[in-house]
């Protein structure tokens, strides 16, 4: 083919690189003003703080966060797993309870209208209210009390949303599938459970950052020396404040790559979905 012909009729392979190259453009066009914004204000902190001489007591300098993060690194990772382990165990024993109930709220409109609006009022108590009482169920050091502060603060999202999946089917469906005279069993299966995804995926998103959440506050109220929540508090008391930034800074990460690996899975799972093919255009 000659050079002229290639240019009227380009190979796939070109109009592939074409589209990879637009597609790397848009990502960089997308995500560089936040990324602008970010470093903006890392800039404009250290100079507020500098500038006017606050004490670290109010607020450390962005920059003596990043050396204290770097000089206690294996400190805060080693804290940072302790942590995450708990909100990991907590946040799957949680949303599995919710599921389960929520399959049975769904299937028992009795269960559903008694269940639901107390499920709604216990989702309204602190988180605070919890850590004491799970402290001393299961005691101060054992890492299952942290576990169980986090199964009650994830149980109530993932119960609520994903009986709301279960039950706002549409109609015509349902009538569908009972002019086939199917099985309840075969309606659940082949119907709301598939509809119930979106609100699942929902429910774990919000779910994985309160579960961080959760197991930093219920260690608030004691822990071993390995939890990431006592460090926090331990380092603020000693006045090494730089020290509990740089671990607040950690569980913010940790946070946001649970939040991501949640909405990666999403993306494999249901990639038919609305709101997963709005994310990738």
């Amino acid at each position: 083919m000659t050079p002229s012909a290639e240019k009227m009729y380009p190979s796939r392979l070109a109009i592939k690189k074409d589209a990879s190259r637009a597609s790397l453009y848009d990502r960089v066009r997308y995500y560089l003003p936040t990324i602008l914004i970010f470093v903006a204000v890392l800039v404009g902190a250290e100079v507020f703080v500098r500038g006017l001489g606050i004490t670290k007591f109010i607020l450390p300098a962005p920059s003596a966060i990043l050396q204290a993060f770097v000089e206690t690194f294996g400190q805060l990772l080693n804290r940072g797993m302790y942590t995450g382990s708990e909100a990991l165990g907590g946040f799957a024993l949680g949303c599995t309870l919710g599921i389960l109930v929520a399959l049975a709220t769904a299937r028992w409109t009795a269960a559903r209208e008694t269940l639901l609006p107390l499920a709604i009022a216990a989702n309204s108590v602190p988180i605070i209210a919890f850590a004491p009482i799970m402290n001393n169920w299961f005691g101060v050091t054992n890492q299952f009390s942290k576990m169980a502060i986090v199964a009650i603060i994830t149980f109530f999202p993932m119960m609520i949303n994903m009986t709301r999946g279960l039950t706002l089917v549409e109609p015509s469906a349902l009538e569908l599938m009972r002019s086939y005279a199917v099985s309840e069993w075969t309606v659940l299966r082949e119907v709301r459970i598939p509809n119930s995804l979106p609100y699942m995926f929902n429910a774990f998103k919000i779910c994985s950052t309160l579960a961080l959440i959760g197991a930093v506050v219920g260690e608030f109220f004691g822990g071993t020396r390995d939890a990431l929540g006592v460090y926090i508090t331990q380092e603020a008391a000693l006045s090494r404040f730089e020290n509990s930034w740089a671990a607040i800074i950690v569980a913010c990460v940790m946070g946001i790559a649970f939040y991501l690996l949640i909405v990666a899975v999403e993306r494999l799972v249901i990639p038919w979905h609305a709101s997963v093919r709005k994310t990738e255009e």
